[in-house]
């Protein structure tokens, strides 16, 4: 049987995330062999709809079963209609989990054990899609402050980043909006600070953005 897994990691050794529609990935594993892959969720930063998102998704990997903590009536909703069992309330690690499921310790659930978008904040999904806008070069704004601060050059706020507003704020250096920059001398690129819920793979391709930004910055100043 198929299996679908709520995970905050990539493997059988990982715990199982609480959360169905905005776990971090999904394990779909293979009862039969215990063969299994490792996904990331998509939805975790959606504003609405991440649990029907969710279930569709395991659906379409042919999942028979799902293993989770909690998940809400949207969710709840697709996976009955589609004929997916639902395991509830599960903690520790996804293989334990799966190996109790095996052994028919655990009883399936037609209702939801959360109401409708548990696990989301308001305001979580566009700083999280903004700094992975931001690693793909796709943003640019100005930060936040106004009037021309003290020290030399331009401090936190008025360079690339995901600031409101416009201005030059305190500080040396060019910073990053919404006041999380910090500038490092002169003219100097600002460096952001990753923003929590991204992916794995998301922070990855900030942090070489970044890097690539210090290298040329590196390379102008030793010319």
């Amino acid at each position: 049987m198929i299996v679908a897994v709520s995970s905050n990691g990539k493997d059988l050794n990982s715990q199982i995330d609480p959360r169905f529609g905005r776990c971090a990935y999904f394990i779909i594993c293979d009862t039969d062999n215990m063969n299994f892959e490792a996904y990331d969720n998509a939805s975790i930063s959606l504003a609405g709809g991440a649990g029907i998102e969710s279930a569709q998704f395991v659906s379409s990997k042919g999942a028979e079963a799902v293993i989770t903590g909690n998940c809400g009536p949207n969710a709840v909703k697709v996976l009955n209609a589609a004929g997916i069992k639902l395991i509830l309330d599960q903690a520790g690690r996804v293989s334990d989990a799966v190996e109790r499921f095996k052994n028919n310790e655990l009883n399936a659930s037609t209702e939801p054990n959360v109401p409708d978008h548990y696990g989301f904040q308001a305001g979580d999904a566009q700083p999280q899609q903004a700094a992975y806008n931001q690693a793909q070069g796709q943003f640019s704004g100005t930060g936040m402050g106004a009037g021309r601060g003290m020290g030399g050059g331009r401090g936190m706020g008025g360079c690339r980043g995901m600031g409101m507003g416009s201005g030059k704020g305190m500080g040396g250096g060019r910073g990053m909006g919404m006041g999380r920059g910090m500038g490092m001398s002169g003219n100097n690129e600002c460096v952001s600070t990753p923003q929590a819920g991204l992916t794995k793979d998301q922070e990855v391709a900030l942090l070489k953005k970044q890097a690539e930004e210090i290298q040329a910055r590196i390379k102008k100043l030793e010319n």
